[in-house]
């Protein structure tokens, strides 16, 4: 019998040398090979972290959203679509708060501020905060395939903040600055851009080793929760049935009463005296 540890096998380790290969890359160069903005000096260096993060983040809940869909569908239902979708949400999640970190740090550089109520920056917070009300009520209690369906269909509501999020800078005016890449003259050129393209594929190599680790813890957690309801069954039985073999044993033959007891004792008395009589 093959016993498995952990959550690792050979798509995780694939996707984790590459993980460490390309992060490794992506901070070589850009922290050190690649040089400053000519108007934002050294702060552009958050460029390689803070735009992919963020597209990992609305990948993740994204994927969710997919996932809850090919659960609702009576035809595609399975746990392991609820179990992917769960995963996906909590790595968005991760991505989510690094995204809202890192533009902090990056607004207190270009805004002077740590937080202002941009349109942006709102939509970013509260997509976060709905994924973690969705997290948090996959934790409830309960029947779980009501649980997974409604949370399946929180996520399908909950994912419409992801195109109004993204589209915010083009719907309304905020100070965030708008698509850097996806335009007809990008921003960013030379090794900036190199490094950029570079650290959307070590974040998305991140995002799937993520993934991949919580879909199997996922699967753990359901077999823990299956074989500890069976174990718990037979450690009931099994005191039940010792109860019932501690328990001392009834008479087979109940004997006579005080009222029997005395009218034996009295017959014999009498038996008594009639031998004394006959002698």
């Amino acid at each position: 019998m093959t016993v498995h540890k952990g959550t690792a096998n050979q798509l995780t380790r694939v996707l984790g040398a590459g993980s460490l290969v390309t992060v490794a890359l992506t901070a070589l160069f850009g922290l050190w090979l690649t040089p400053p903005d000519a108007v934002q000096g050294q702060l552009v260096r958050l460029i390689y972290v803070h735009p992919a993060a963020a597209t990992a983040c609305y990948v993740g809940f994204g994927l969710c959203a997919l996932a809850s869909l090919a659960y609702l569908w009576p035809r595609t239902r399975s746990r392991r679509w609820d179990r992917l979708a769960a995963a996906s949400a909590e790595v968005g999640v991760v991505f989510c708060v690094i995204t809202l970190a890192t533009g902090s740090i990056w607004g207190r550089g270009s805004w002077g501020v740590w937080w202002t109520w941009d349109a942006r920056l709102t939509l970013t917070a509260l997509l976060c905060a709905v994924f973690l009300g969705y997290l948090a009520l996959r934790r409830t209690g309960g029947n779980p395939e009501s649980r997974a369906l409604t949370s399946a269909i929180v996520a399908v509501v909950c994912v419409a903040l992801v195109p109004i999020d993204h589209y915010a800078t083009s719907w309304w005016t905020t100070l965030h600055q708008g698509d850097t890449l996806m335009r007809a003259n990008p921003l960013i050129h030379g090794s900036q851009l190199y490094t950029m393209l570079l650290s959307f594929v070590a974040v998305g190599l991140v995002f799937s080793w993520l993934v991949v680790h919580r879909y199997r813890v996922e699967v753990l957690e359901d077999r823990f929760e299956e074989e500890g309801f069976a174990v718990a069954i037979a450690e009931r039985r099994a005191e039940a049935s010792a109860a019932v073999q501690d328990r001392p044993a009834e008479s087979a033959v109940v004997g006579p009463g005080p009222a029997v007891a005395a009218s034996s004792s009295s017959a014999g008395s009498e038996m008594g005296r009639d031998g004394e009589v006959s002698e």
